[in-house]
């Protein structure tokens, strides 16, 4: 009871978050802008000074905040902070203005200005960013308003909306990760369904670890969850749903076993594997009716099915063959092309939220890749390379990847890693303990 408590007070507090112009200073010319291509890139330096705790309640969340809105920043390898240690100029008041030639003397190309205030439970931030070397503001002031339990999702919104107007891309700093938490040895794992903040903070559990439960995914509104498990012994998909926990099995026919489960764009129709008399196609299920559909037929073994953007096509992994390679059909079914042509086996295919990329895990003399190719199987680019790495994840804006990397020998373990599409910033993502199956959320509301 406890955990529930726990999730839903700050899921709820996530839907009290507010958003607002402030009305000071209009909005000037763009001339920061950091454009993303595969050369970029020298990190753009910024600043972010501690916020301006405008009441005796605010003061650590004016730091707290401040630290977070960095992170996000720094972590995406595009930006470099320059340090406090190094700032000449004090922001006292966030109405006091830019003193433009000490943040010049220290080379801080954009900074980060902002204000924190907090009455009982409500927290206001407010936030403005400028264009050092251009001696102006970038775009209008926001303030973000919510609980204080919701303080790291209002940071990441600032975080968000800086990256945004540096980069003219969508941010995917408040966002979410559902994935797999291990524990145990090897040959007796234990799995429980886990979620966490997009940086590894704010983690809760989502089932106990009675059961071994892989593969979820998030609903394209991010309330519900889709995964599989062993409950019965077989695999079995399931529909969670994040604010009650409460979940179903789906598609319960006896004698098969269903699996590898991903939403269509709608959130309604549910595309998933089935296995069957020894037999393994891939089917579309219809939650609300109930009816299912069959979209592929042929001895092969076909797995792995993700929607494209528009919902129009489907891409999958197939040995028809005689090898694991990667096709795309209708997402009515019907005729498949194979869309991978180069060495070794391909699987877990992930069409990317921009529809541009497909990302993949390939295995290829002895190791394992992440990598991306363009949805008729050009440019494709590898991305990663070790003992293990496998189930990509796009992040909301389509330009990070996560996934798992597993150590080799018998002390190996399953971690959080993520990695841009240029291969560039390859990361460690924070968690408790062992954990695999990453998938992102989109962003929060």
């Amino acid at each position: 009871m406890h955990r529930l408590t726990h999730l839903l007070t700050r899921l709820c507090a996530g839907l009290a978050i507010g958003i607002a112009a402030l009305g000071a200073p209009p909005a000037a010319a763009q001339p920061l802008r950091i454009e993303i291509t595969e050369g970029v890139i020298e990190p753009l330096p910024f600043a972010v000074p501690d916020f301006v705790a405008e009441n005796g309640g605010a003061a650590d969340l004016a730091r707290d905040m401040a630290r977070v809105i960095a992170a996000d920043l720094s972590g995406t390898g595009l930006f470099r902070e320059i340090p406090a240690s190094a700032h000449i100029a004090r922001v006292g008041s966030f109405d006091a203005p830019v003193a433009y030639p000490d943040w010049k003397a220290i080379n801080a190309q954009a900074l980060v200005t902002g204000s924190v205030s907090a009455s009982g439970d409500r927290v206001v931030v407010k936030f403005r960013l400028y264009d050092v070397f251009a001696g102006q503001q970038l775009g209008d002031g926001l303030q973000f308003a919510g609980t204080r339990a919701s303080w790291r999702r209002m940071a990441h919104k600032v975080a968000d909306a800086v990256y945004s107007r540096i980069t003219g891309e969508g941010g995917y700093f408040d966002s979410r990760v559902v994935f797999v938490a291990e524990s145990g040895p090897k040959n007796d794992r234990r799995k429980r369904l886990a979620v966490m903040d997009y940086d590894g903070a704010n983690v809760s559990y989502l089932t106990d670890s009675n059961s071994i439960v892989i593969a979820p995914r998030f609903s394209p509104s991010g309330d519900r969850i889709l995964y599989t498990s062993y409950q019965t012994g077989f695999p079995r998909i399931y529909l969670m749903d994040v604010a009650s926990l409460s979940a179903r099995a789906l598609d319960e026919q006896p004698g098969t076993m269903t699996f590898a489960p991903r939403f269509a764009g709608d959130g309604r129709r549910v595309v998933f594997s089935l296995a069957e008399g020894g037999n393994t196609d891939i089917y579309l299920l219809d939650t609300q009716s109930g009816t299912r559909t069959r979209l592929t037929n042929t001895p092969a073994i076909e797995t792995a099915p993700s929607f494209s953007p528009d919902g129009s096509r489907i891409v999958f992994e197939s040995d028809r063959s005689g090898t694991q390679q990667l096709y795309i059909m209708p997402a009515s079914g019907g005729e498949a092309v194979r869309i991978s042509n180069g060495q070794g086996r391909y699987g877990t295919p992930v069409w990317s939220p921009r529809g541009d990329l497909i990302a993949f895990t390939k295995q290829h003399q002895g190791r394992f890749h992440i990598g991306v190719m363009r949805t008729d199987g050009s440019e494709e680019r590898l991305l990663t390379a070790s003992f293990l790495d496998e189930g990509p994840t796009w992040a909301p804006n389509g330009r990070v990847i996560m996934f798992t990397r597993e150590t080799a020998g018998e002390g190996g373990q399953p971690a959080l890693y993520s990695v841009d599409i240029s291969g560039r910033n390859l990361r460690r993502v924070a968690t408790e303990g062992p954990a695999s199956d990453p998938a992102w959320s989109p962003l929060l509301p």
